[in-house]
């Protein structure tokens, strides 16, 4: 791998709770100690009922961003019907197991509820209630460990991803800048403006952004 790759040190997550599936990640990139940028999306919606985070080399993860969508679309112009969450994942793994240096979270809503899958650089594809990746993901897997339940709210759901970035950004360099959170239901997909994820976050006693 060239050393002037841009890559990405990050922190994302993905919940399943009762009422829906919550994607999220803060808002750094590095390149190995400098900060290269400050603002940038690792959260993607795919579809109305689908969303995928990013972490790795980011033109890799741009790469099989624009693919995903538009293999979506296809189906949907083919099918009739929205791709189900566990076929886009199983999808992203197929492309990823190609030789793409990445680490991915699909998450959505489809006929069966709600579903998050983490999907490694090798194409493995798992199902989970919880889960977090990248340089962060160890501190954030910690806080949704101990917090995480399967009756989750959705709004709760939200208040456990920002304290999962939360414990990442305190401690894990690659990570910072803000915070990105949405969730997909029955409804959709909806992104969580920012000045409500700064209340939220300053209700449950955390500095934002850090």
């Amino acid at each position: 791998m060239e050393d002037n790759v841009l890559k990405t040190g990050t922190t994302t997550i993905g919940i399943v709770t009762k009422e829906g599936v919550i994607l999220a990640s803060e808002k750094r990139a590095t390149m190995g100690n400098l900060i290269a940028h400050k603002d940038v999306q690792k959260v993607f919606r795919i579809d109305d009922n689908l969303g995928l985070t990013t972490a790795g080399l980011v033109g890799d993860a741009q790469l099989i961003t624009r693919y995903i969508k538009a293999e979506v679309q296809l189906y949907k112009l083919k099918r009739g019907g929205s791709m189900t969450v566990h076929a886009a994942a199983t999808l992203v793994a197929n492309i990823v197991r190609n030789g793409f240096y990445v680490g991915l979270i699909i998450g959505g809503w489809d006929e069966e509820g709600a579903h998050v899958y983490s999907i490694d650089g090798a194409g493995g594809c798992i199902e989970d209630s919880y889960v977090s990746i990248g340089s962060g993901s160890i501190l954030a897997l910690g806080v949704l460990e101990e917090k995480y339940r399967p009756d989750l709210s959705l709004e709760k759901g939200i208040d456990l991803a920002i304290g999962g970035l939360n414990a990442a950004i305190r401690r894990d360099s690659a990570s910072g800048n803000g915070m990105i959170v949405v969730t997909i239901n029955e409804k959709g997909f909806k992104e969580i403006p920012e000045d409500d994820l700064r209340a939220r976050a300053e209700t449950l006693g955390y500095k934002y952004p850090n």
